[in-house]
């Protein structure tokens, strides 16, 4: 009985095995059908809208802390509207997004592109070569009229973008500013300033001293210990307090490496640096720096400068309105350059370039690449580039009689930063050039200031070399990643350490020795060797 029951049971599990797979070989063929169905679209080659019936793509994308789903955005409407291409937008927040990326990218449930894709170039190679994401020169001749001519102006940005396979893999972004140098800008209170008797520091003790008398002498007159003396984002793109550290001589930055007269340079082994870690230990033991500036976001930073009445006497960001809101924005001025107890006065040049070559990779599940590319020139087109990395006419610009978009006036109590997040979906492949400025869109306010700061106050000090953006060849790409990403994680952390609690006398000479042993010597090589490279090719 016992052995028939067996049987039976398993003659059922194997009619459900087959009936299954009837089930799933059906809903294959149903998928065939339907992919054959999308991949026979008809498509216009040029002029607008690209297709006569509506295509749907699916892309994913990080997105600003403010931003909501980009399908909300008017621009994007637009393009809806112009292109007759539907984007289902997979948005995701900043902080949660490459992980998320790299599951995709590992499970290979890819979307059909990737905006603001944010990859590596050494993810870039990798997922080239392994064909999840497809070369794109192709289709960048044949269905990138905008593209094209973009490249025909700079040569220099088609390099940028071409792999050293020769394939082009990801399409690029660029402004051309003249902001990249500078991403970090120290701001004081100058009303407390004014209102406590203190003269504007010029040099690193002097600001100590600020410091302390915004900490101890109620400058906001609310009688209770509630002044932050000073506060920043550590090792973030923009509020980086290293850039402190060049009152010492070794300005540092988010890739902690300098160039000097040719030299590849890593900060966190200079002696200067320990001094700084040690002078700045200093401040965190004395209340003067915020200990949640290690730990802090975005929006928790932003809040600190909008408590009512003001708490914070100083900060470093790139605009002011963002943190302190439009209202208080007028107590706040810039902090020049200060000179170190050493005699160092030097503001350090980031590595950031105005050219970036990851706003868009085209994946290897998309059906419809033609499709896709010609989506994406229409971003290329000057005018909508504006629109895409800024807001759209009607709520960040106008035109004038001329056509150019000019900035529209902000309703009061409206900080130009926040609004963009929520009506731009910044990032993505766009290019604004230097000669754009001024006959397609007008330069917002905040930018010709920030212009004119790097101008007045910080170029006399400015240092004169950076590292250039370098596509590495694979095999240096394999041994960069292999090595940076585990000597950069235990240089933040220490620091990190060392200024909240100190030690780093004491820890120094093993701290060098760790970094030997993970391969530091090796890793600034590959950096030389490519700067080397990228010299003798000027």
């Amino acid at each position: 009985m016992t052995k028939k029951l067996g049987f039976y049971i398993f003659l059922i599990m194997v009619m459900m095995v087959i009936g299954a797979c009837s089930k799933d070989t059906g809903g294959n063929d149903e998928q065939q059908s339907t992919n054959d169905e999308q991949a026979s679209i008809e498509f216009n080659k040029d002029g607008l809208p690209i297709v006569e019936e509506k295509v749907t793509l699916n892309f994913v994308s990080p997105k600003a802390p403010l931003a909501p789903d980009y399908n909300e955005m008017e621009i994007i409407q637009s393009l809806e509207e112009m292109t007759n291409v539907q984007i289902e937008w997979n948005n995701i927040p900043g902080e949660g997004y490459e992980e998320r990326k790299n599951l995709m990218l590992a499970s290979n449930e890819l979307p059909d592109a990737f905006y603001n894709a944010e990859f590596s170039d050494h993810e870039i190679v990798r997922y080239g070569k392994s064909g999840q994401i497809i070369p794109l020169e192709d289709l960048i001749e044949e269905y990138a009229p905008n593209l094209k001519a973009i490249f025909e102006q700079r040569p220099e940005l088609k390099s940028m973008v071409t792999a050293p396979d020769g394939h082009i893999y990801s399409l690029p972004k660029a402004e051309e500013m003249g902001l990249s140098a500078v991403p970090n800008f120290t701001s004081i209170n100058k009303a407390w300033l004014d209102k406590l008797g203190l003269e504007m520091p010029t040099t690193l003790d002097e600001y100590g001293d600020v410091l302390r008398a915004f900490r101890d002498q109620d400058p906001n007159g609310t009688g209770k210990d509630d002044v932050i003396p000073l506060s920043f984002m550590h090792n973030f793109w923009t509020g980086n307090f290293g850039d402190m550290f060049a009152a010492f001589g070794v300005p540092d930055n988010v890739d902690h490496y300098i160039v000097r007269d040719g030299e590849v340079i890593f900060t966190p082994i200079q002696p200067g640096y320990k001094e700084a870690i040690e002078y700045f230990h200093g401040w965190v033991e004395e209340g003067l720096i915020d200990e949640e500036s290690f730990i802090q976001d975005v929006s928790q930073y932003f809040a600190k400068g909008k408590t009512e009445p003001a708490t914070l006497g100083s900060y470093i960001w790139w605009e002011t309105e963002e943190i302190v809101g439009p209202e208080r924005a007028s107590d706040y001025v810039l902090l020049p350059p200060l000179e170190g107890p050493n005699g160092h006065k030097m503001v350090g040049r980031s590595n950031y370039s105005e050219y970036g070559r990851a706003a868009f990779v085209i994946t290897s599940a998309n059906e419809h690449p033609e499709i896709t590319m010609r989506w994406a020139d229409q971003l290329y087109d000057p005018k909508m580039s504006a629109q895409i990395s800024w807001g759209p006419i009607g709520i960040i610009y106008e035109e004038d009689k001329d056509g150019m978009l000019v900035n529209k006036e902000l309703e009061e109590g409206v900080a130009m930063g926040e609004l963009r997040q929520k009506v731009a979906p910044s990032g993505g492949p766009t290019v604004v050039l230097a000669e754009h400025f001024g006959t397609v869109v007008e330069m917002e306010p905040r930018a010709k200031q920030r212009l004119k700061d790097i101008e007045e106050v910080y170029a006399p000090y400015l240092v004169d070399e950076n590292y250039p953006q370098i596509f590495f060849s694979e095999e240096e790409l394999d041994r960069i990643n292999r090595l940076k990403v585990d000597i950069i994680d235990f240089v933040n952390q220490k620091q990190a350490y060392w200024l909240l609690n100190g030690g780093v006398e004491d820890d120094w000479d093993s701290y060098l020795e760790q970094l030997e042993k993970m391969g530091l010597n090796e890793l600034m090589e590959i950096y030389q060797e490519g700067l080397d490279r990228f010299n003798s090719n000027l």
